[in-house]
């Protein structure tokens, strides 16, 4: 096969914060690990805001994509996603106006309706800007038209400077129906967060492709599937690692936020029966294991979603280990074939 053909792979990144590390020692991480991705041709390094959460130090997203993109060249960085409630559309449209004139042709802009945190944080943040999401579509529609030079509201009184006339691809993040039916009907790509909603993904993609309407964005629906995958040179290793990722959200259900843990030799006697049973739901679209196993499970998803793109997650300790399991996925980028619809 030709690698030139092979199903685009990009990298979502939390910059978790690990045990006896720092938010300053994440970001360094986070860099080195865009620029081994750029490397390794992955095609998007994109950022997830989130907000009180000590384990991540994402927040300020739209400073963070900058400080990636300076220290690449090629790939395009990103949000994934900028949570849009918990912003005034003008100054997303400013700062990524300013990005995308800072990086032409590197910047894309996903979006997310979800707080990104918890209620008291939300109102907080959306302070004056409602108190949820049901009013996503309408700040979607206030963000576009910043960005549209021949809109009424780009050329009347306010103005989005930089961001008016910029180009700047503008992506629905979603773990629900909801923004699958509001990117086909607007004509946007799609990402669906399969990492967190793994029993969503087929009917999600479903409604995407069904409701999809040809716009300037796009002639046909372009999905992206996000996979939480953890490789190793043996599956063994890669078991071990993805432990760092489940104790977090065995923290989670129980109401605790804290750093990224090392991993463990076994979850064994960590959880309740009723708790691993959550984990094992929430885990149920996670590849781990070695090179051969995660090809042959990363080539499944393709086959059952008919993905465009894969946008791969994982949440490993050390950073030898994490760079080690990215090289592993890209290696196996070019072999994989995806299914046509």
């Amino acid at each position: 096969m030709n690698p030139d053909s092979s199903v685009p792979f990009s990298l979502l990144d939390l910059a978790s914060v690990t045990e006896g590390g720092t938010p300053s020692e994440s970001f360094r991480r986070t860099v080195e690990l865009a620029r081994h991705a750029e490397q390794w041709g992955y095609n998007r390094f994109w950022l997830a805001e989130h907000h009180g959460m000590p384990g991540i130090a994402s927040s300020a997203t739209s400073v963070l994509i900058g400080h990636v993109a300076s220290a690449t060249s090629t790939i395009r960085v990103g949000s994934g996603g900028i949570m849009l409630p918990n912003h005034a559309p003008l100054v997303i449209a400013e700062q990524f106006g300013t990005l995308e004139s800072l990086y032409p042709g590197r910047i894309d802009l996903g979006l997310g309706r979800a707080p990104g945190s918890d209620q008291a944080v939300s109102r907080v943040l959306r302070r004056g800007l409602g108190a949820g999401g049901e009013d996503f579509p309408a700040l979607l529609d206030e963000l576009m038209a910043y960005f549209d030079s021949e809109s009424s509201n780009a050329v009347g009184i306010v103005r989005a400077i930089p961001g008016e006339g910029l180009r700047i691809p503008i992506w629905l993040l979603g773990s629900s129906g909801f923004s699958a039916q509001l990117a086909g009907r607007l004509g946007l790509p799609f990402a669906f967060a399969s990492h967190f909603a793994p029993d969503y993904l087929l009917p999600a993609l479903e409604l995407y492709r069904s409701n999809f309407r040809p716009s300037k964005a796009l002639e046909k629906p372009y999905a992206m599937v996000g996979v939480s995958v953890t490789a190793a040179d043996t599956e063994q290793a890669a078991r071990r690692l993805a432990t760092s990722g489940q104790q977090v959200f065995l923290n989670m259900i129980r109401g605790r936020f804290g750093l990224l843990p090392p991993p463990v030799d076994s979850m064994e006697g960590l959880w309740t029966p009723y708790e691993e049973a959550a984990l094992n739901k929430q885990f149920g679209f996670a590849v781990v294991g070695d090179k051969e196993q995660v090809k042959q499970r990363l080539q499944a998803v393709l086959d059952e979603t008919a993905a465009d793109e894969l946008i791969i997650a994982s949440q490993i300790f050390d950073q030898g280990e994490r760079l080690r399991s990215y090289e592993l996925i890209a290696e196996v980028r070019t072999e994989l074939r995806k299914r046509i619809v």
